[in-house]
């Protein structure tokens, strides 16, 4: 799905998805997605989330 010519997380997506690290709840942000409970954040590229966990940041708030 497309937004303002950006590509959307799709809503039924993101309420299925869940830390691949700890099954923990996600937050959404533009170009990532976070984990709050383990402080990850995962890339989103081209409007598909990269949930993988090499591919995770750590996330300081």
């Amino acid at each position: 799905m497309r937004r303002g010519g950006e590509r959307v997380i799709d809503e039924e997506l993101k309420a299925i998805l869940v830390c691949p690290a700890c099954k923990g709840d996600l937050r959404f942000e533009e170009t990532r997605i976070i984990c709050p409970a383990c402080r990850k954040a995962y890339p989103i590229r081209d409007g598909i989330p990269v949930m993988l966990i090499e591919e995770a940041q750590p996330w300081n708030p």
